[in-house]
């Protein structure tokens, strides 16, 4: 991949700073691979296991910081030309793009190495599996499908897999429960990434991202699908109770954050006032993804454990 700038605009710019590499591995969505890992590992594995669960933060951690500068590389030329993301380190400047390429595959290296050594074989291929489904197939499909989406849904819902299988210490398996996780992370993903999506449809349509927001003009489309999957994403985050996992406080709660994200799902199929309701959705999502993952955790280690 070229470099966004000229040789000459380059020798201008100051040595890149610590900062700027650290905005390369996206910190905050990084951060949330972290936690959805370790929500993994709490409900397989109740207790305090120090060392276990350092390395599987460090290990997850390197991987996720890994995959966001790797992903920042190949998509410096839309990024460039995208309003919201125009300010990232690459399309700026700060970062040239084969740094940001040793860093990124170097993280990834430390990362899954951190893994096999310290954790187990199968947390490391879950791992594996989240790099390889988030570049080779999420990050090339937004620029040719509509269901790239879907296809990084996938690969964000693996990380409560790289947790279950450090909590199962090295049994090749996972239970029902670490599958509810996977289908609770994937299905959440859809309308918090449609509501994002639609508010900056224009950005995507600027850079011919083929994402269902820019297919479908006036958002039917777009909300319908989001409501399906909240429909969904409550009735998965009910299951374990009604397999017997965790307890009434656990179904009480989750249902009263199942409504509340179901009103703004149906909200946001409302023409008149969806570009509002986008932005009340994606806030409803953010705030409704670590009550209810944290209801789970004290459930499962407090409640019944």
């Amino acid at each position: 991949m070229k470099d966004l700038l000229t040789p000459s605009t380059q020798e201008a710019l100051p040595p890149a700073r610590f900062g700027d590499y650290m905005e390369l591995t996206k910190p905050r969505l990084s951060f949330l691979s972290v936690v959805t890992t370790l929500v993994g590992y709490a409900a397989v594995k109740p207790g305090w296991h120090p060392a276990e669960f350092f390395y599987l933060c460090a290990g997850t951690c390197a991987c996720a910081g890994g995959v966001a500068a790797v992903n920042q590389w190949m998509e410096s030329d839309t990024d460039a030309r995208m309003e919201r993301t125009a300010d990232r380190p690459i399309p700026t400047g700060k970062v040239a793009p084969g740094s940001a390429f040793i860093l990124g595959w170097g993280l990834c290296a430390i990362g899954l190495g951190l893994l096999f050594a310290k954790v187990n074989g199968l947390a490391t291929a879950f791992a594996l599996a989240t790099i390889v489904s988030y570049l080779a197939l999420y990050t090339p499909a937004k620029r040719v499908s509509r269901w790239s989406t879907e296809l990084g849904a996938v690969a964000g819902a693996l990380p409560p897999l790289i947790g279950w299988a450090a909590g199962e210490g090295g049994v090749i398996r996972v239970g029902a429960l670490g599958w509810i996780l996977f289908g609770i992370l994937l299905t959440w993903q859809i309308p918090h990434f449609m509501a994002v999506a639609w508010t900056y449809r224009h950005d995507y349509a600027a850079v011919n991202f083929p994402m269902l927001p820019v297919r479908d003009p006036d958002g039917a489309q777009v909300a319908r699908w989001s409501l399906i999957n909240t429909v969904a994403l409550v009735v998965l985050c009910l299951l374990p109770y009604a397999l017997g996992m965790t307890g009434l406080v656990y179904a009480i709660v989750t249902t009263v954050l199942g409504l509340w994200f179901l009103f703004r799902a149906i909200a946001f199929t409302r023409p008149s006032t969806r570009d509002t309701q986008a932005r009340k959705l994606f806030l409803t999502s953010i705030g409704w993804l670590p009550l209810q993952l944290g209801m789970l955790v004290i459930d499962r280690l407090v409640l019944n454990g």
